[in-house]
């Protein structure tokens, strides 16, 4: 059986980001997702980033060497036994130079290496830690991983699994964000005489965060996006499939018109037989022509294979 080639971006003009973090020096013992790819964004936001592997490395290495090799492009790797004397002194080594550090264990695997946070604010006044834990509070112990942060939040509604791990990289970004809400902190003084200061960031909350337009009802199936919106669906088209997103009444009219509709108000657009109309029109339509109508009629949509 051959393997399933990845899905490959279209590649996007490459964005100037704002050298926010230059100077600032990060150290991550943060492994898998949510950690690197956090760092991965403070390092494009310039900071000097430097990640601390045990000598077995980390596991995305392992199992997509690709993803790992990406979120590293940039970052200081040192390979140290944090439960061996030498590790622990080339953590302290790299703590001394630190200002924000990123961890992912849990408390009680924070407390066996000696870095809760009260002992390391003790040694190192002027360092903050980006806590990255699965659940925030009680439940920081619990064992978990995207998935069940993601089932727990509502967004896993079938039994297919979701497109992509949505706790992994929405964490990753309320890191990164945490790291600059460190930062200012520090910097401002807000902290006191620019002391660090500890920020959790849970992946179960950043699902929940991910997954209000769900509870909103929006993406519900009866939702304006969910699916009722006959403007704002995935339909099946001759070769493939097609993303549509006519919501605007502008864009709405000019999808209508090309199925042979009249202009729909809101509430037409929101019946079984609109949405049957232009279902129709597009099974019809092949993934060229629909490029070709998107450009000519100026409609949001998307064809896909």
């Amino acid at each position: 059986m051959t393997q399933a080639k990845p899905h490959v971006l279209p590649q996007a003009p490459a964005l100037k980001i704002p050298q926010v973090l230059k100077g600032v020096r990060l150290l991550s013992l943060a492994l898998n997702l949510p950690g690197p790819a956090a760092l991965m964004r403070c390092q494009q936001m310039g900071a000097r980033c430097v990640k601390l592997e045990s000598p077995n490395g980390d596991p995305m290495q392992h199992y997509s060497p690709t993803a790992y090799a990406q979120l590293q492009s940039g970052i200081k790797v040192i390979k140290a036994d944090l439960k061996t004397e030498a590790g622990q002194k080339t953590l302290h080594r790299e703590l001394s130079k630190t200002d924000v550090l990123i961890t992912s264990f849990r408390p009680s695997a924070i407390e066996k290496l000696g870095l809760g946070w009260k002992n390391l604010h003790r040694l190192y006044p002027t360092l903050s830690q980006v806590a990255i834990v699965g659940s925030p509070g009680a439940r920081a112990e619990k064992p978990g991983h995207d998935l069940t942060y993601v089932a727990d939040s509502g967004l896993v509604p079938g039994l297919e699994l979701p497109a992509t791990l949505y706790a992994d990289m929405g964490g990753s970004l309320t890191a990164s964000e945490a790291v600059l809400q460190a930062v200012l902190a520090q910097r401002s003084n807000w902290s006191g005489k620019g002391k660090g200061i500890r920020l959790e960031v849970a992946l179960a909350s950043a699902a929940q965060y991910l997954a209000l337009p769900r509870h909103w009802g929006l993406t519900q199936p009866s939702g304006f996006v969910g699916g009722a919106h006959a403007g704002y669906r995935v339909y099946a088209c001759k070769d493939g499939r097609v993303a549509v997103a006519a919501l605007e009444p502008h864009f709405a009219a000019a999808l209508c018109a090309a199925a042979g509709l009249p202009a729909s108000d809101v509430v037409s657009l929101q019946t079984q037989a609109t949405r049957d109309t232009i279902a129709r029109f597009l099974k019809k339509q092949t993934r060229q022509q629909l490029d070709a109508l998107a450009a000519s009629k100026d409609i949001p949509l998307h064809t896909m294979a």
